[in-house]
Order: structure tokens, then sequence, then C-alpha cells
């Protein structure tokens, strides 16, 4: 008969949770160090001087509770725009998510957030409400809106100088800028900032930040 011999080693146990700990821990430290890193850029680029591109056009749409919402509500605010709908199979759910990531760092400023949706026919005030309630947009705070067609396409056009073209036989998406837009307390577009790029939030959070130097309430 063969006895056996169990082998207990009191340190395994203790090596388990420590990997099991630093396995939890890691993405905290590097998200935590990238957050800081943000931070020290945004600081280090907000001392830099930004230019003018030109006023916005007064403009008077729908936003998402189906109030009318224009450019008179943003009088005396600075603002963030882009153009995005709520269906698109492309470039839009970056493009949103971005804006919706800035709530936070912004969220003690009165910095707006505006959103115009590039197929009105489609996104109804009830479909833009539940599109922001998919970005946790917060209410008051970041407004979707819609409207006649004709007017947010010359607003695109003309207003902010971004393209944006319909559907047609060639093309069965809208097609708009991916760009997100700085405008200052007095109307006048300060920058403008590709969704798709990887420093797109920092340069955009360092030029809000030396706007409402510049611009304080």
């Amino acid at each position: 008969m063969t006895a056996s011999v169990v082998s207990s080693n009191p340190s395994t146990p203790r090596k388990s949770r420590a990997a099991t700990l630093a396995l939890i821990l890691f993405p905290v430290v590097i998200g935590a160090s990238m957050l800081w890193l943000r931070h020290v850029e945004v600081q280090r680029l907000a001392s830099r001087q930004i230019q003018g591109y030109g006023l916005i056009s007064p403009f008077q749409l729908i936003n998402q509770d189906g109030q009318a919402f224009g450019s008179s509500n943003l009088a005396g605010k600075i603002w963030i725009a882009d153009f995005i709908y709520s269906t698109c199979p492309g470039p839009c759910p970056m493009i949103s998510s971005r804006m919706s990531e800035m709530q936070k760092p912004l969220e003690k400023t009165d910095v707006h957030f505006v959103s115009f949706t590039v197929d009105p026919e489609k996104d109804t005030p009830a479909q833009l409400r539940e599109y922001a309630g998919r970005l946790k947009a917060q209410p008051g705070r970041w407004d979707f809106l819609t409207g006649p067609k004709s007017e947010i396409y010359k607003l695109s056009q003309e207003g902010f100088k971004l393209a944006a073209v319909d559907r047609s036989s060639s093309n069965p998406e809208p097609l708009h800028s991916t760009r997100m837009i700085l405008v200052d307390r007095r109307g006048q577009i300060r920058g403008y900032y590709d969704a798709t790029t990887a420093d797109a939030i920092t340069k955009l959070l360092a030029d809000t930040s030396h706007l409402l130097k510049e611009q304080p309430r």
C-alpha cells in the first residue's frame, strides 16, 4: 500500500491573490496614467493662441425634447458642435462617443454641446432623445437638433464651411464631416478637430480651456 503525500505550500494562495490583484489594478493604473498625461498635454497646449474662422450665421431648429433651439440659446456661451445621424453605420458612433467623453472634464464649466443631424427625416425629436440617452447626454447641456434638411445642410456648408451631401443613387447614406467645431462666446468659430484622429480630444479640450480663460463668464 502506497501512502500519498500532499504537499502544502502556504505561499501559493498568497501568490495567486497577488497575481489576481495585479491583473485588476493594472488597467486602473494605466487608465489613470493616460488621464494624467492628457491633463498635462491639455495644460501645455492651452497656452497657445487660437485663431478665428468666421461667425456662425443665426439658426433656429428643434431639439430632442421637441423644443425650439437655436443660436439665440447659445449666445454668450462657448459651445462644441458636430454633425451626425442616429443610424449612421460609419464614423458617427466615434464622433458622438468623443463628444460624450468631454462632458466629464468640462462639467464645471458652462460649455454647451450641440449635435446636428444630417438625416432629419428619420431623426425625429423622439429618435434623437433615444440616441441622447444611449450617450448619457446631460440634460440641458447637450442638444441634438433636427429640422428642415435644407436649413441644416446650408448651415453645415455655409455656416460651418463643412461638406454635407444628401443620399443619392451614388451614395446610399448621407455624407458629412467628421470634424467637431469649437465656437466662442461671440459666435465665432475658433477651431476644427477631426474626431477620427487620436489627439482630437486633447487639442479640443486644450483650446476650450484657452477660451474659458480668454472669455470668462
